[in-house]
């Protein structure tokens, strides 16, 4: 794992079109901001991991 240090209103890039921003440090809280092209999924863990755990076909 690479871990990095940022400081709000700092930057780092992943590949050539995805940038995370640190937004604002409050307490134990970061805000992020994501700027990554529209047909890249963007979600927290949390709902990743209950995503990958739904079943792929709801329908009957």
């Amino acid at each position: 794992m690479l871990i990095l240090t940022r400081r709000t209103d700092e930057a780092l890039k992943i590949g050539d079109n995805i940038t995370i921003t640190v937004l604002e440090i409050r307490g134990n809280q970061v805000r992020l901001g994501v700027d990554a092209p529209r047909d890249v999924s963007v979600h927290r863990q949390e709902i990743y991991d209950r995503l990958s755990e739904a079943p792929a076909n709801t329908q009957g």
